[in-house]
């Protein structure tokens, strides 16, 4: 008797942070990958570890061109839908390319999703949302917290969900939305503009340079591991479920100053940024519930992990307090209030 074919996943961005983790998570339950990412962001020695794997494949091609009938969807059992553009301070500059990217690049593929099968579908497709669509929000931060973002990153985000829920409520496609708080852990992006505070920190830790902390390092963040995130995917992904956003963090805040402490060094302070919250804390009692998932990895242990890997860093860029005010002046002109020009 033939054994059955194993089940086939597209992971878009599965060259990238979370989504090379995903593939890592897909293979392990003996799911075939394919992997979809021009690789601006992403990185093929993130999947090197599968260059051997005939199950695993990648395909480079710009994710807003491939056409829904494409072959890379044609039998997709599931699509994970983790490609765009991820810094959030340059979207003020850029605001067209994440619309792009994040909201067009998002209906690309929920045609590919939908049209997989032959036009059945695929059995769901689970999105990567953002946790800054909530704004400044109340915390702890449920799911049905008002949607209220601050910047073109936030919106094209979100934007991607509402696309997600409609082609769900129109379509009948299995869609699930996974707003992710502030993931950190191994592989995350070594290159592009100042960004998430993990990559900044890191390379000043190798340098010797002081820590840039924003203000006075007492703002918390909702830090979750990377490998728990890959997890809460294939959990939105592996039930009956579906038209639901499901906030993914630790449920546990972290201060900057913690995160300093658990590095070790020394530290300098720049302007706290207009448009930020002083606090991020996910509410994940809905995802506990419905799906069973709940963070596994510490902060401890994952900061712990993620120093043990720091020569990845080696080659990302040094943000120094100058290049930091130069990098973000856009952003203090826009959201510091109401415009005077």
């Amino acid at each position: 008797m033939t054994a059955p074919a194993a089940p086939i996943a597209v992971v878009t961005g599965g060259a990238g942070f979370i989504g090379s983790h995903m593939v890592d998570l897909l293979r392990d339950r003996g799911i075939a990958v394919r992997v979809l990412d021009n690789l601006v962001g992403g990185r093929a020695d993130n999947l090197a570890h599968h260059q051997n794997d005939a199950q695993v494949t990648l395909d480079t091609r710009d994710m807003v061109t491939v056409a829904g009938d494409d072959a890379l969807y044609a039998d997709a059992d599931y699509v994970f839908h983790f490609a765009g553009i991820g810094d959030i301070v340059p979207s003020i500059d850029q605001p067209v390319d994440y619309m792009r990217a994040n909201v067009m690049g998002t209906v690309a593929a929920l045609e590919g999703a939908r049209a997989a099968h032959g036009g059945r579908g695929a059995r769901k497709f689970v999105y990567a949302a953002s946790s800054t669509c909530y704004g400044l929000a109340a915390t702890p931060t449920r799911e049905d917290h008002p949607i209220d973002p601050k910047y073109p990153y936030a919106l094209s985000k979100n934007m991607g969900e509402q696309a997600a829920f409609h082609w769900h409520q129109l379509y009948g496609l299995p869609v699930n939305s996974i707003r992710i708080f502030n993931a950190y852990g191994t592989r995350s992006r070594t290159t592009g503009a100042y960004g998430a505070v993990f990559g900044v920190f890191l390379k000043q830790k190798l340098d010797g340079q002081p820590y840039t902390v924003v203000g006075d390092g007492e703002q918390r963040r909702d830090f979750i591991y990377v490998s728990d995130v890959a997890r809460a995917f294939w959990a939105a992904a592996d039930t009956a479920i579906a038209g639901e956003a499901f906030n993914v963090g630790a449920g546990d805040p972290q201060s900057v100053n913690r995160l300093v402490a658990l590095l070790g060094g020394e530290k300098t302070h720049i302007p706290k940024r207009p448009g930020e919250p002083d606090c991020t804390w996910a509410d994940i009692a809905k995802i506990t519930d419905q799906l069973g998932w709940r963070p596994e990895i510490s902060f401890a242990d994952g900061v712990a992990r993620i120093v043990q890997n720091i020569d990845y860093w080696a080659e990302a860029p040094l943000w120094t307090p100058e290049n930091i005010e130069r990098q973000t002046a856009t952003w203090f002109r826009y959201l510091s209030g109401p415009r005077q020009d």
